[in-house]
């Protein structure tokens, strides 16, 4: 998605605006008349206002039929709004060095809004505009359509991206998650108008809302600002039930790319739910065997080790009906043999023994000591806070959260290694065929 910023504007909304002791922040409910809910950090040491927000629902809610109107929905939503057209809103976002983004993902719809105080009622009408009179006028529509059918056509005919959509088809058998979320040409393609404001309403309404708002406004003023901006949304979304995806199928994927330059390896495997008990554990446990740095399994084994590959890395991919460990590296194809049996066996030898003490000393230090670095600025805690909301995890979670990780045991950690990486693997290998 676009962002709309001016150097100066990015400049001055990446401002220092929290202690970078996470625990330090204080995060207010504020519910306004209409009864829209949000999260609120006030900090007036300057002039700027962040506002993160998400409808649950996303890419999942779908039909089939009509996959790829999310996308083409959120990509739409800053063309034009009201008595403004494109170029209107564009130029007034520009001129105001208001921010103003839109994104979705399998499980919400989401945007961001960022603006210096004096802005803020100018911010506040053209996101109004566009959450609730959106145009969706001819010429935009087309080309955004036209931008994503290339998209499409490349990853029809390109190797590499066939092969990424056969590793989602694996590792979400069966499940919404595996489709494209780009859609086909035809799904695209038979979209309407009516189609977009169909789904947009059905979709994003004030009781699948959720707010985090962080700088220079006070309770009341948010109260004021909630209601004008989400006021005009339906009251009740009408959201299609979604079933937990199966397990990821163990099987090995080998897609053959003549022209390569190197051999690209994906790995990946069943995980935890963001709400399980054990997740942090779990987090724990997959840093150490693949958090990327010096000192994890992977990367030491691969690169450390033996000078294999220039990174590696895994982590968990967490969505709301289910959660995935997903690995990925790239090597030379005459390497690509002995990396994957590096990988597997060290994977294995993890999955039986567990770390070490130090090992888990050293991934908990990390851990903890790299927290505080995620609300620096506005934006930054307003997305954390986007983030606990969507995980339903508690107000209460950043103040919490390093002693959770503190307290994570090597018999837990254990536990976890085994109960995650002792099953065999979806492993998706592309780039030239073996000599």
């Amino acid at each position: 998605m676009r962002r709309i910023w001016s150097a100066a504007a990015g400049a001055l909304l990446c401002a220092f605006v929290a202690s970078p002791e996470a625990h330090a922040i204080e995060i207010q409910t504020v519910t306004s008349p209409l009864g829209i809910k949000a999260w609120l950090v006030e900090d007036h040491s300057v002039q700027l206002i962040s506002m993160n927000y998400a409808f649950a629902g996303g890419s999942s809610q779908e039909p089939l039929a009509k996959r790829g109107i999310t996308n083409l929905l959120v990509s739409l939503l800053d063309e034009g709004a009201g008595d403004l057209d494109s170029t209107a809103m564009q130029t007034e976002l520009e001129d105001l060095s208001i921010s103003m983004s839109f994104d979705s993902d399998r499980d919400t719809i989401s945007g961001s809004l960022r603006t210096i105080t004096d802005n803020l009622p100018d911010a506040a009408r053209l996101l109004t505009l566009a959450l609730s009179k959106p145009r969706f006028d001819p010429q935009p529509l087309d080309r955004i359509r036209s931008a994503v059918l290339v998209s499409i056509r490349n990853r029809e005919r390109t190797p590499a991206q066939q092969a990424n959509v056969a590793f989602n088809q694996a590792l979400y058998p069966g499940h919404i998650y595996g489709v494209p979320e780009g859609g086909t040409a035809d799904s695209v393609g038979s979209i309407t108008v009516d189609d977009l404001r169909a789904y947009q309403k059905r979709v994003m309404a004030r009781d699948n809302l959720k707010v985090a708002v962080v700088g220079d406004i006070d309770p009341k003023a948010l109260g004021v600002l909630l209601d004008r901006v989400f006021g005009g949304l339906p009251a009740n979304a009408d959201l299609r039930p979604v079933v937990d995806a199966p397990p990821p199928e163990a099987k090995f994927i080998n897609v053959a790319v003549p022209n390569a330059a190197q051999t690209s390896l994906r790995f990946a495997g069943a995980s935890l739910k963001r709400t399980d008990p054990d997740y942090l554990v779990a987090y724990v446990a997959t840093f150490i065997l693949g958090g990327g740095t010096p000192g994890t399994r992977l990367y030491d084994a691969v690169r450390v080790q033996r000078g294999l590959a220039y990174s590696i890395g895994l982590n968990l991919d967490v969505a709301e009906h289910d959660g995935w460990f997903i690995g990925t590296t790239s090597t030379r194809a005459d390497q690509a043999d002995d990396v994957l049996k590096i990988v597997q066996d060290e994977i294995k030898r993890y999955a039986d023994e567990g770390p070490t003490a130090a090992e888990l000393a050293s991934a908990k230090a990390y851990i903890i000591g790299s927290y505080p670095l995620r609300f620096v600025s506005t934006g930054q805690v307003a997305s954390q806070l986007m983030g606990i909301l969507i995980g339903n995890l508690g107000i209460d979670y950043i103040n919490k959260r390093n002693e959770l990780i503190a307290a994570v045991t090597i018999d837990d950690v254990k536990r976890l290694a085994k109960r995650l990486f002792g099953a065999p693997m979806l492993i998706s290998r592309v780039g030239p065929a073996p000599s």
